[in-house]
Parts: structure tokens; C-alpha cells; sequence
């Protein structure tokens, strides 16, 4: 493919410094979750409005299967709602949520490996000193929605066969938008940990591209 360049990855690496947490929830969250934990079911039915696509995206993304991510999604709403009441509010519901939603997709992965762990504590070095290379820019254009699809589709495929660790942190990071420490508390690894697995999805992830992009 002659003459393309490879979009730049803003969605692989604009978010690499982010702090804050993620922008998906809305600051009416916690009353809907006191609400609901008083009873009221119309409150958590907004919980389950408001996040049901973002919990099957997140669920398809790892377990790289439609009918899994929906088991995965009601099962993980399921849970919330049994277990609402030890929700402490020490974290954002949401990102309480995609924890349990993480968990589930985990046991999906185990039981089609049958009975395979699925690890995301081995230790891991870090790649501090791997600086990404600068590639162009990654948006496309409205008058390229073809090729936009097209990206869409190799982008999936590439994320797929990133090992489970690296493409849970990249799917929370750079899909799901949440903070370095949210992610990191939600994995239960270090905050480096998470800087390095995303690191090297990221420079997996060009690679590949790049390779797609490269001038023949």
C-alpha cells in the first residue's frame, strides 16, 4: 500500500500523561447509587442505561467475543445489583463496575483456556527508557470514511492478539479513558506496571500498523 502513512496514534499515547479520572461519568452518579441503594430500581435501571454499551464494549474488547461480552455485561450488572449495598463509594461506581465486569471477562478467558490462569500480576519489567516513535496523525478525515472503517478494522484485529495483560491496560487506558491510578487500582498492579504494559501495547501496536502503512 503505496504512498499512506500511518495515522498518529493520539488514541495510542495522547492519554499516557493523564491524571484525572475518567470523564465518562457524570456528576450525578453518586445519587443515582444512594438512590438505588435505598431501593429505588429506576435509578440503578439508569445506572444499567448509562454504562450497559460501555461495559459490552469493554467486555468484547477483552474477550474477543460477542455472545461472551454479553454474558459478561448482564452478569456484571447482576453482581453490582446483588452486591450494591458493600459498594463504600471509595471509588466512582463506574469504575467499580468495569472491575467486576474485568473479572467476569477474566473467568470467560479462563474457562475457554480450560482452566488456563489468566495472570495480570507476573512480574514485568519496565521499559522506562523506550521513547515511542512520533507517527502522523491518526484521525481521519470526514472525507475518508472508507479508510477510517478500514483502520477501524485493522486496529481491532491488532488488539485481539496483544496478550491478555497488555490489552486489558490498553483497553481501560486508551479505550475506556480511565486514569493511569484507576487503572492501576482496578488491576491491582503499581502504577508503573500499568505505564509499562501500556508502553509496550502501544509500541505492539504500531509496530503492526506501521507494518500495514509501510510503503511497499
Amino acid at each position: 500500500m503505496k504512498g499512506k502513512s500511518p495515522p498518529e496514534e493520539s488514541e495510542l499515547n495522547s492519554a499516557q500523561t493523564r491524571t484525572q479520572p475518567s470523564t465518562i461519568v457524570k456528576d450525578d452518579e453518586a445519587a443515582l447509587v444512594a438512590a438505588a441503594k435505598g431501593g429505588d430500581a429506576a435509578s440503578f435501571n439508569e445506572l444499567v442505561n448509562r454504562y450497559e454499551r460501555k461495559i459490552l464494549r469493554l467486555a468484547q474488547n477483552i474477550t474477543q467475543n460477542r455472545e461472551d461480552a454479553e454474558d459478561v455485561m448482564q452478569e456484571a450488572f447482576l453482581k453490582a445489583y446483588t452486591h450494591l449495598a458493600n459498594f463504600q463509594g471509595d471509588s466512582r461506581f463506574y469504575t467499580w463496575l468495569v472491575r467486576i465486569a474485568v473479572n467476569e471477562a477474566l473467568m470467560k478467558l479462563r474457562k475457554r483456556r480450560g482452566g488456563k490462569e489468566v495472570s495480570l500480576d507476573e512480574p514485568m519489567e519496565t521499559e522506562d527508557d523506550l521513547v515511542p516513535r512520533e507517527v502522523a496523525d491518526w484521525g481521519p478525515s470526514p472525507d475518508q470514511r472508507y479508510e477510517r472503517a478500514q483502520m477501524n478494522s485493522i486496529l481491532s484485529e491488532a488488539i485481539e492478539k496483544l496478550e491478555p495483560e497488555f490489552r486489558m491496560v490498553f483497553v481501560l487506558r486508551d479505550i475506556e479513558e480511565l486514569s493511569t491510578e484507576e487503572t492501576a487500582k482496578l488491576l491491582g498492579l503499581s502504577v508503573p506496571a500499568v505505564k509499562s504494559r501500556l508502553l509496550r501495547a502501544r509500541l505492539r501496536l504500531r509496530q503492526k500498523l506501521n507494518r500495514f502503512f509501510a510503503t511497499e
